[in-house]
């Protein structure tokens, strides 16, 4: 039987300091991915399924399978469910399913970790986490993991969503026994002015961080707007800032911070930096003074699945063979 890694599995199995270093690791050698593919599969409910295949010819591929339904939370459901499936590139046989929410979580902020040690500020100790949702806590903790942050600011359009927000970014930060105070605003711009790296994880299709607001120094952390009708970022800051990407596909195809300003004629191609693996691989050196306002755009990249998925699956064997009489709980 194909084993099955379920959340908690997968959240142990990938510590932030492990998954950061991996990724760099990953973003140097480089896979490959075809752009996901994107099928309605039910045109009544808005339903799609979205297909994200990847491959290491030498050691594994893996398929990550995503639903959105977004008339699901009427439903009493959740809009996105999502199942990662590990095979052998030589024999193309399974090795393994993960759960994939916990999995996409847990690399897409460790990736916006591994960006902020390129491009914010060594001595960063002041965050502002934009967004209520799932990944919100993510992105903190993974930030809090690779810079001296001392308080994080959660905002959310909901106080009530942002409180809530801000009691498991409490419970993920003692997890990882990392010491910051967690607070909450209701006033974004103050938080903006007063942050040192701004993390924005929302389904906004208006900006909500204003160019104007953010000081110099700043590092701005965009993983919401993943597609091209979104925004979390007016032009001003996108064409202030020194603008680095995940990787320039799925970027320059599908992030509206990008799209919208770059079809409007405000904002060129030639003055985007580099994306991740250029960071990585040390072909640009990221932050260039300490008065540099940066930001990194992510839409997400299966090369980042397969990195965390082969982590958790070496973390599964080994615990299985450190098990007495090496059996395995599958």
């Amino acid at each position: 039987m194909v084993p099955f890694l379920n959340a908690g599995q997968i959240s142990a199995a990938l510590p932030y300091p492990t998954l950061v270093e991996s990724l760099r690791l990953s973003f140097r050698k480089g896979a490959e991915a075809p752009r996901r593919h994107v099928h309605p599969i039910s045109p009544d409910s808005e339903a799609v399924l979205l297909l994200m295949p990847v491959w290491q010819p030498e050691r594994h591929t893996g398929v990550k399978v995503v639903t959105v339904a977004p008339r699901n939370p009427q439903r009493g459901l959740p809009s996105v469910h999502s199942i990662f499936m590990l095979l052998d590139s030589a024999t193309g046989a399974p090795i393994c399913l993960m759960d994939g929410e916990e999995l996409t979580l847990r690399r897409t902020a460790a990736a916006s970790a591994l960006a902020s040690e390129y491009l914010s500020r060594a001595d960063s100790s002041r965050l502002l986490a934009v967004g209520t949702g799932s990944l919100a806590p993510y992105m903190a903790t993974a930030h809090c993991a690779v810079r001296p942050i001392s308080t994080v600011t959660v905002w959310g359009r909901s106080p009530d969503k942002a409180t809530h927000a801000a009691a498991l970014l409490r419970q993920q930060l003692e997890a990882s026994g990392i010491q910051a105070e967690v607070e909450t605003t209701t006033d974004l711009e103050a938080g903006v002015r007063s942050a040192d790296i701004i993390t924005c994880a929302t389904t906004s299709t208006t900006p909500i961080v204003h160019g104007d607001w953010v000081r110099p120094g700043t590092h701005v952390d965009l993983v919401g707007g993943f597609r091209p009708n979104m925004r979390e970022a007016d032009d001003a800051l996108m064409c202030g800032a020194a603008v680095f990407v995940d990787t320039w596909n799925g970027a320059l195809a599908e992030a509206g911070d990008l799209v919208q300003p770059m079809e409007a004629g405000r904002l060129e191609r030639a003055s985007l930096q580099a994306e991740l693996a250029d960071l990585c691989a040390g072909r640009h050196p990221g932050r260039s003074d300490t008065r540099q306002v940066t930001l990194f755009k992510s839409v997400g990249a299966a090369l980042e699945d397969l990195c965390a998925a082969d982590l958790a699956w070496d973390h599964h064997c080994r615990q299985a063979t450190s098990r007495p009489h090496g059996g395995a709980a599958f």
